[in-house]
């Protein structure tokens, strides 16, 4: 796995209807757009570092921080609900403060909730759409979900995190732990995150109803980790058999975390994708 090196991409800034949003990108192209996940000391330097390279050589590619996580604003709970429309309509406001009139979306469990929502709230800013062990499906909150909706923010929390998004075999270095868990902490980040976990649990899970999930319209590459925990493979069947134009990808021995986990694998299914299936 590559080192953990976020001086290799300077973060940016932008006003997104008066949030300040933190992005970092690469190669130029087409417009992609990265989207993390919600698990503790999440954000877009720290999903992606691995598969930003790989996506630049034939992109512009952005990794953007979501409302509440990494750098981007938190607004305080008292006027943010933190709820997946917020999610959804901030990204959907990056990309026209971007400047852009549409963009590929590719996101990862939260931020596949979130890039779905922007497909069918604000469909004309969504090119191409990328699932990856995406949450929006009614399932119940399993086991496994514990160490991420109960973080704990220590150290030993982060490890039963991660263990949890990732294959049996993948190693975790003490630099993936201490960079999770320095973002986690952050007292900013804290009160978004519980904030954020509060509305998750509220409302029984992180999920759109089957007839809203039904009107993405874009094609759309559904991908998922054989093994992951957290968004089991029968969500992937049921994306497939919901989502009329989808194709999908799932990768063996592989956990929730296939851009981490696999990056050469990942991104390169989701290239070929984007690049072959044109709008």
């Amino acid at each position: 796995m590559n080192a953990i090196n976020e001086a290799k991409y300077p973060k940016q800034f932008i006003d997104v209807d008066g949030v300040k949003t933190c992005y970092i990108e690469a190669g130029e192209g087409e417009p992609l757009i990265l989207i993390h996940g919600g698990g503790a000391g999440a954000n877009g330097y720290g999903n992606w570092f691995t598969s930003l390279p790989l996506f630049s050589k034939n992109f512009r590619t952005i990794a953007v921080d979501m409302l509440g996580f990494g750098q981007t604003d938190s607004p305080d709970p008292a006027d943010c609900d933190y709820s997946q429309k917020a999610r959804y309509d901030h990204i959907a406001g990056f990309i026209k403060a971007m400047g852009f009139e549409k963009a590929n979306l590719v996101g990862n469990s939260m931020g596949g909730a979130t890039a779905m929502g922007v497909a069918i709230e604000h469909p004309d800013l969504c090119d191409k759409l990328v699932l990856m062990g995406s949450a929006g499906l009614n399932t119940e909150i399993n086991e496994a979900l514990g160490p991420v909706l109960g973080y704990d923010y220590t150290k030993e929390g982060m490890i039963r995190l991660i263990e949890v998004l990732t294959n049996d075999d993948f190693e975790i270095t003490q630099e993936m732990i201490d960079y999770r868990h320095g973002n986690s902490v952050d007292p900013t980040n804290k009160i978004s995150y519980d904030a954020t976990m509060n509305w998750v649990r509220g409302q029984g899970g992180l999920y759109y109803e089957e007839d809203f999930i039904a009107q993405v319209k874009q094609k759309t590459l559904v991908v998922n980790g054989k093994d992951d925990q957290v968004v089991p493979l029968t969500s992937a069947h049921r994306f497939l058999e919901l989502i009329e134009h989808s194709w999908g990808y799932i990768v063996p021995h592989c956990g929730h975390w296939a851009m981490i986990e696999y990056p050469a694998d990942f991104a390169g299914a989701v290239s070929a994708f984007l690049l072959t299936h044109k709008s």
